[in-house]
């Protein structure tokens, strides 16, 4: 190993070897190559004497190339003179063995402080093979152990993490998918990487893509946000609630921010949602009962109160309400919302008509069962008749039927509908309707036993 280079670097010259050669063009190279890295980087002969140097070394220590190559070891400069002998010895030592050696020093800046730097040694062979000197890259502690965090945090995300974590490409595809991820789209870690989100979620990717494409424009959002979606998987559709945030990817190597994609970080809260929705409906629908309750004792006419209940109990649960009354073999139509527009439950003019209702209708289920049935039209070629047939308004495409008893007899069904711009009833559903139906039934029983006295 030769003179110094202006670059802070040496390389052994020829006696022949003239500026702008072949030799001088690598030693130019190898000199852009060592500044370029990230590390510091110096390198010892085999007599323990410096000759390299890069710009990184320069940054973290204060010494100059200038000052740093040709001089015999650390000793009394960027090492105290107590200390060298037992970091130049270490340093050497890897000269004669085989493989990287790590150790942690402490060195002196230029300006007197220490810095605790994290070494990687090892032995330089000559061309015969025998040992011609030590070559070492070393960091500053603190900046190496940040990027072990970093990679320990990464490979722990995609591995262990409690949430999902997505990195997404800038065409909007995942490049990597981890555990969690995984397991909550339904799919394998592999499955999905290069696909559009399109191919797993039927409802919602719009308004993903579009929080994707707002983060690689603008940046990360101050706060997460939370996205209903639907995916498609092998058991079918299935509605989920995700927890997002969002950040920038961007290359820590080039000179100017180059996008690398978005992390997507998600929680399924699809259960924490419904059940804060569930306690929201059921203190709604609670309100309602009390507050149909403290009216309904108000109504001189039982049958008022009856229709007071019905009229609450719409309020963001149904479009319908329809009141059928036992009348020896048949059910008669008591009371009934208007059918073309919103309205009250009101009393069937002139006294109910006997309804013909087909068997298998879901109000004479409800009385056979004495118990709540449901129904719907479906999507099939019958769904435009559907409501028509069972005698209900047209708009008609869910069905709920609460029966009515009091003090053990059936005294009718009480049915409940809803249009096409409201889900399906379901069991929570039923259950606030026998709420209802319960009210409702007293009320019915006090009208006929108010009645037979009269006759």
């Amino acid at each position: 190993m030769g003179a110094s280079t202006s670059r802070g670097t040496t390389e052994a010259l020829g006696p022949d070897e003239e500026p702008g050669g072949g030799p001088k063009a690598g030693a130019a190279l190898l000199a852009a190559l060592l500044d370029g890295m990230d590390a510091a980087f110096c390198a010892f002969d085999a007599k323990g004497t410096i000759t390299h140097w890069n710009r990184e070394a320069v940054r973290i220590l204060g010494w100059s190339a200038e000052e740093a190559v040709g001089r015999a070891g650390f000793a009394g400069w960027a090492v105290r003179r107590a200390d060298a002998g037992e970091v130049q010895a270490r340093l050497m030592a890897a000269m004669d063995g085989a493989g990287r050696r790590v150790h942690e020093f402490a060195l002196l800046r230029k300006d007197g402080g220490r810095v605790l730097v994290r070494t990687q040694a090892a032995g330089v062979r000559g061309a015969d093979g025998t040992p011609a000197g030590v070559y070492c890259a070393f960091t500053e502690v603190n900046a190496q152990i940040g990027l072990e965090r970093s990679i320990a945090l990464s490979e722990a995300l995609f591995e262990d993490a409690s949430w999902g974590v997505v990195i997404v490409d800038a065409d909007l595809r995942p490049a990597v998918v981890n555990a969690y991820a995984a397991r909550v789209l339904g799919v394998g870690r592999t499955t999905m990487l290069g696909r559009p989100l399109g191919e797993l979620i039927v409802q919602g990717v719009e308004d993903l893509e579009g929080a994707l494409q707002h983060v690689l424009a603008e940046g990360a959002p101050v706060a997460p946000a939370e996205q209903w979606v639907t995916l498609r998987t092998a058991e079918g559709d299935r509605r989920r609630c995700w927890r997002s945030g969002f950040v920038r990817l961007a290359s820590p190597l080039a000179e100017e921010p180059v996008p690398l994609g978005v992390g997507w970080l998600f929680q399924d809260v699809t259960a924490e949602r419904r059940a804060v929705a569930e306690a929201d409906r059921t203190r709604f629908r609670s309100n309602q009962l009390h507050r149909a309750a403290r009216a309904a004792c108000e109504c001189e006419d039982p049958m008022e109160a009856a229709t007071v209940y019905l009229d609450f109990a719409l309020a963001g649960f149904a479009d319908h309400a329809l009141v059928d009354l036992v009348a020896g073999e048949r059910l008669v139509r008591a009371a009934e919302t208007p059918s073309g527009e919103p309205g009250p439950c009101l009393p069937v003019t002139g006294g109910g008509v006997p309804l013909r209702y087909a068997a298998g209708h879901p109000a004479l289920q409800a009385v056979e069962r004495t118990g709540p049935v449901r129904a719907s039209a479906g999507s099939g070629p019958g769904a435009g008749t559907w409501a028509a047939e069972r005698q209900w308004p047209g708009d008609a495409v869910h069905a709920l039927c609460a029966v009515l008893r009091s003090r053990g007899r059936t005294l009718g069904v009480v049915t409940f509908l809803r249009s096409a711009h409201r889900t399906a009833f379901e069991r929570p559903d039923a259950v606030y309707a026998q709420s209802v139906a319960v009210r409702v039934a007293a009320a019915v029983d006090l009208r006929q036993a108010l009645s037979a006295r009269g006759a």
